[in-house]
């Protein structure tokens, strides 16, 4: 069979895909342990480590392997309940720098880096999902706002793969959706109930407020922000454990500082007043103002605070868990609503997994059904055999695409491939039976089945469309298609490079097969 310039162009994109799914080197070869899971109440995760990273150093020493990881965490098994060690944890992402107990042991998993990049999504690997309205009705612009600094705010406080949705309800009401794999539900409620207004005041006089005008950078990891120390408390309730971070002010924000604590007195080693910090103007902590900043254009301060509990692990939670709340919010600002959970719920990758197994058990009976059924009408293996492979490379095409763009695959995305192999199996079908019919040249037989097949990509495609969301972005009807995204995104993608790419390479292939027949 000669080999054609649409075959050539077929053998191409299987191969980008192959490249973008696997990556160029291999992940395979990247060197570290990634991390699979994170106790979401623990201290290592109010410190910034997430599912997904890659730890490639701890303490000094390389990790290029799960042993090699073991070995180097086996220490932390030998401490006291709540005895603590320092432990510096080195990923592609970040440098954790903090003390940490042996809880740490089991608040972390790990295994191998993955050899692809195709990421899955909450209903295959378990998560949270959460339907939110503001307390005034909202409309499509508010709702982009609300959803730019919700985005931000939960990004930054560390939960992974974070999607937000835009909703319309069965009354009309913009709500906005939220889902997070790999999560449970109590990271959702606090952070989106909260407005987290964040003030800083000396006396009556705001200095500063959270968000970008004012603070221009706030220190989250390794020197820039960690517990300081922890002691036993002096009534002998517990523990508590010192935290600090660094962050630093806009010009306006430290000329406002300079120009209140100019008026104030000298008490000693500090000012006559305090650094006040107030978040939904409740005060959370006060600072001393050293004597040297009287009057002085501060760009950078250091922000410090505590955690308690009845225990060294308790209180080193509670530190952290403080510390990244308060982070957050100067990094974010107010939300500007108030938000209220409608519906919240939680997703189980037992679930998850048992639906991908039920799916390719039936992809596979498909594969081979399709197969025998092909061969029994057209009585050639040739033309079994090339039907199949060429869906098949759509599949590699889809996932190609996916990996590409960081798309995370989900239940409905899955059903979105299964729908685009249909219809791509379809279309292949109606090639197979033109090319059949001996009452025009090849050609034109060719020619009018792929004159058919684009005409119904257009209409299917017009079809999907308000489910991507993309006409509301364009100010036409609803903003997102909801829970159907993924199946009109991933079944959009697989039409789209069947009719440009795999049709016209298996047109081809039809044309030479009925040609040699």
């Amino acid at each position: 069979m000669k080999i054609t310039f649409r075959m050539w162009i077929l053998f191409a994109a299987v191969a980008l895909s192959l490249i973008s799914i696997f990556s160029i080197p291999p992940m395979i070869f990247e060197k570290g342990v990634t991390v699979s899971a994170v106790e979401t109440n623990s201290s290592i995760f109010n410190n910034g480590l997430r599912t997904g990273m890659v730890i490639q150093e701890i303490n000094g020493q390389i990790i290029n392997s799960l042993e090699d990881y073991s070995n180097a965490m086996e220490p932390m098994a030998y401490l006291e309940e709540n005895e603590t060690q320092k432990l510096t944890i080195k990923t592609k992402d970040i440098e954790i720098i903090n003390l940490f107990t042996r809880e740490i042991i089991k608040d972390i998993s790990v295994e191998e880096i993955p050899s692809t990049r195709i990421k899955t999504g909450l209903d295959l690997r378990g998560g949270a999902r959460a339907f939110v309205k503001a307390d005034v009705p909202l409309t499509s612009a508010q709702l982009n706002d609300l959803i730019a600094v919700s985005e931000q705010r939960l990004n930054v406080y560390g939960l992974s793969d974070v999607k937000f949705f835009k909703i319309v309800d069965s009354r009309g009401d913009n709500l906005m959706r939220i889902e997070i794999a790999g999560s449970s539900p109590k990271d959702l409620e606090k952070l989106i109930e909260e407005q987290g207004k964040f003030e800083a005041k000396i006396g009556n006089d705001t200095v500063f407020i959270g968000g970008e005008k004012d603070i221009t950078h706030v220190g989250r990891t390794g020197r820039d922000a960690y517990i300081s120390e922890c002691n036993p408390s002096s009534d002998g309730s517990g523990e508590y454990c010192n935290f600090q971070f660094v962050i630093s002010l806009s010009g306006d924000a430290a000329q406002r500082h300079a120009d209140i604590t100019d008026n104030l007195s000298i008490n000693g080693s500090y000012l006559s007043k305090q650094l006040d910090f107030y978040i939904d103007g409740i005060l959370t902590s006060s600072l001393n103002i050293g004597a040297d900043l009287k009057g002085n254009i501060a760009t950078q301060i250091l922000i410090s605070g505590s955690g308690s509990g009845p225990s060294r692990k308790e209180a080193l939670d509670d530190a952290e868990a403080e510390m990244k709340k308060l982070q957050t919010i100067l990094i974010t600002g107010s939300l500007p609503f108030k938000l209220e959970i409608v519906k919240i719920d939680k997703i189980s990758p037992t679930l998850g997994e048992t639906f991908t197994k039920q799916i390719l058990i039936a992809g596979l009976f498909a594969i081979i059904a399709v197969s025998l059924l092909v061969f029994i009408r057209y009585r050639k293996i040739k033309v079994s055999f090339a039907l199949v492979t060429v869906s098949l490379s759509e599949v590699l095409i889809i996932l190609g695409v996916a990996a590409l763009i960081g798309w995370n695959l989900d239940l409905p995305s899955i059903a979105g491939i299964i729908a685009a192999i249909g219809t791509g199996i379809d279309s292949q079908l109606i090639i197979l039976d033109e090319s059949r019919d001996k009452r025009e040249s090849i050609a034109q037989r060719i020619k009018k089945a792929l004159f058919i097949i684009a005409t119904a990509f257009a209409t299917t495609t017009v079809a999907l469309l308000p489910l991507t969301g993309v006409l509301g972005f364009m100010g036409i009807g609803a903003a997102s298609g909801g829970l159907l995204t993924g199946f009109a995104i991933t079944t959009i993608i697989g039409i789209t490079t069947g009719v440009l790419i795999s049709r016209p390479a298996f047109a081809d292939i039809a044309r030479q097969l009925e040609a040699n027949d």
